[in-house]
């Protein structure tokens, strides 16, 4: 399967639009797709020879679409050939101890989400993905937001890594954006 075609030019955020760029940057050199339509995000490695990796978004979703990519461009060429590159996930309604865990390997990855929407002009919030065990309260997840904040700071300062910076300049083109990725631009206000 080759690159898809060109996303209807109707809807500024469609997740069709990352797919496409996703596979101009790395479907040649990395034989990975971005496909959408999955009910849970998943990576799933080539299982035969001239089969694509995949990289599973959830539904059609934008933020969904951009966080996944996140994760494939800090997981390392060793965990890209395992399912879900390795990781585990306990769904929603994880306990304290759990939520606790899932947003320590969380920081990196929604940083790194945060400077692609940025590169998109698309508006980013963290994501605690667990809804279900808060039962309608808000939790306090400030500590999460300060530590993605100061990962996406660390980004701007030090750069992104080789294939997250080739995905970042692709959106600007793609999006017309060219935003100069600064400390400054991620703070706790930014956030939504």
């Amino acid at each position: 399967m080759g690159p898809l075609a060109a996303a209807p030019t109707s809807e500024l955020f469609s997740a069709l639009r990352l797919q496409r760029v996703f596979a101009a940057c790395f479907f040649g050199s990395e034989n990975t797709l971005l496909c959408g339509g999955a009910e849970e995000p998943f990576y799933a490695p080539a299982t035969s020879s001239g089969e694509p990796h995949r990289l599973w978004y959830r539904e059609d979703f934008f933020a969904s679409a951009l966080h996944e990519v996140a994760h494939w461009c800090i997981a390392g060429s060793k965990r890209r050939l395992l399912p879900d590159f390795g990781y585990w996930y306990a769904p929603e309604g994880r306990d304290p101890g759990q939520q606790a865990a899932f947003e320590a390997v969380e920081v990196a990855p929604q940083a790194l989400e945060w400077c692609f929407a940025i590169a998109c002009g698309y508006p980013f919030r963290v994501s605690t993905d667990n809804l279900a065990a808060e039962g309608g309260a808000a939790a306090d997840h400030s500590a999460f937001k300060r530590a993605v904040c100061i990962e996406a700071q660390r980004r701007a300062r030090q750069g992104l890594p080789p294939r997250a910076r080739q995905f970042y300049t692709a959106l600007e083109l793609e999006f017309g954006n060219t935003v100069r990725l600064t400390p400054g631009l991620f703070t706790p206000g930014a956030l939504s």
